[in-house]
């Protein structure tokens, strides 16, 4: 899973949940806030910017939850990938990359970074800017890091980092929301990932990822860069395993010369030689049952982005679909077809129609939409699974 929904926080990885505990006690947080003055002080934030920028802000309990938040489902990575790489999400960004073709195509050439996968960053990240956040960025850091958890001191660096965005003026006070964990923009930088490597892609002498897309898309293009995107190289494709491929095999990490794969029977999908130069890994996200891909360094350097091989895959078959070419074509190994977007909101409107409190058909699968699928399942003579599949969605179509 992500820091929230679908995407952000560059980079921030899955350990993070584990370290976020204990509730602080609510009477400590004004003198912890107050103590962080020094600090901020120290990193050249103002008495003024400080107090104005923490002026009212209280204690969220709302950011405490989510980061405590275990969910007991765990999403399959047909249906992740169902959701992230959608018809609907490759005309949204084709009709992005044309509005915004001279900012893609400026990242790219600065940067040398293909367009197509700066895009898909974008898409993912934040629905091409449709998606950025709601929670104020200083509400929701200073939370954690005045809390009793043990990435405090990761937190409270992540707040310092956003003040001295204000101190410089290069985003509004009021634009820097984002998610719980302090994640924001049109690709989702955290504060001191935009330190290291936002850019001013427009000019103006701002680094605004948030209302620029030029900036955004310029600081994901160096963000690549920096983590050794290899101009003109692919980041994989889909391969075919022979016959008593060993899982042991697979793996990111493993990389061997793309002739070991093939003295190994691996092929591409549709069954042509492999092709393409310098080590590569192979990955099977479902298992070796399912779809199998032949991974490049390029791939690590989308993986580095969010430290998920599901997020680096999605980017991945995301930015193949917007150059037009095919996404995932072996079967994913399941009975029951993921659905994409569209077909979610169809879900939910159903589940509505029939009484349930799913909220806004919006095509986001949160508890309710999983309970409401479970009770629905039981009264359908289906096994509960709460699961948002075809299966059930045939069902209420029929019934």
């Amino acid at each position: 899973m992500r820091i929230h929904t679908l995407g952000s926080g560059v980079a921030l990885g899955f350990g993070l949940l584990a370290g976020l505990a204990s509730m602080p006690a609510r009477a400590d947080f004004d003198s912890c806030l107050a103590g962080l003055q020094g600090q901020a002080a120290s990193a050249g934030v103002s008495a003024q910017t400080f107090q104005a920028a923490t002026r009212g802000i209280s204690f969220d309990d709302k950011v405490i939850e989510l980061s405590q938040a275990q969910p007991e489902f765990k999403t399959p990575i047909w249906d992740y990938m169902a959701a992230l790489v959608d018809d609907e999400r490759v005309e949204d960004g084709r009709a992005a990359m044309r509005q915004h073709a001279s900012a893609l195509a400026q990242a790219e050439s600065r940067y040398g970074v293909d367009r197509y996968t700066i895009a898909a960053v974008w898409g993912v990240e934040s629905n091409f800017g449709k998606n950025l956040g709601k929670m104020p960025l200083v509400q929701s850091l200073a939370t954690l890091a005045c809390s009793n958890n043990r990435r405090r001191d990761f937190f409270r660096g992540e707040l310092i980092a956003t003040l001295r965005i204000i101190e410089r003026g290069d985003i509004a006070p009021e634009r820097l929301t984002g998610s719980w964990a302090g994640a924001f923009g049109q690709t989702q930088f955290m504060p001191t990932t935009y330190h290291r490597l936002a850019v001013d892609g427009d000019g103006d002498g701002r680094r605004d990822v948030v209302d620029s897309v030029a900036d955004a898309v310029g600081s994901t293009a160096n963000f690549l860069r920096v983590a050794k995107w290899q101009n003109g190289q692919v980041w994989g494709y889909e391969v075919k395993l022979p016959r008593g491929f060993s899982v042991g095999a697979a793996g990111r990490k493993n990389k061997k010369p793309i002739a070991h794969w093939a003295s190994l029977g691996v092929t591409r999908v549709d069954g042509r030689p492999l092709s393409g130069e310098g080590p590569a890994g192979i990955i099977a996200p479902a298992g070796i049952d399912g779809p199998a891909f032949l991974v490049t360094k390029n791939f690590d350097a989308i993986y580095s982005y969010n430290a998920a091989e599901s997020y680096g895959l999605a980017i991945a078959v995301l930015s193949d679909r917007l150059r037009g070419r095919a996404g995932v074509q072996a079967a994913w190994p399941t009975d029951d077809p993921p659905l994409s977007r569209a077909e979610r909101r169809d879900l939910q409107t159903r589940l509505a129609a029939r009484g349930y409190d799913v909220g806004e058909p919006d095509g986001k699968v949160g508890q309710k939409t999983r309970d409401a699928i479970k009770d629905v399942e039981r009264k359908l003579g289906m096994t509960p699974t709460g699961r948002p599949g075809g299966k059930v969605l045939e069902a209420l179509r029929g019934s």
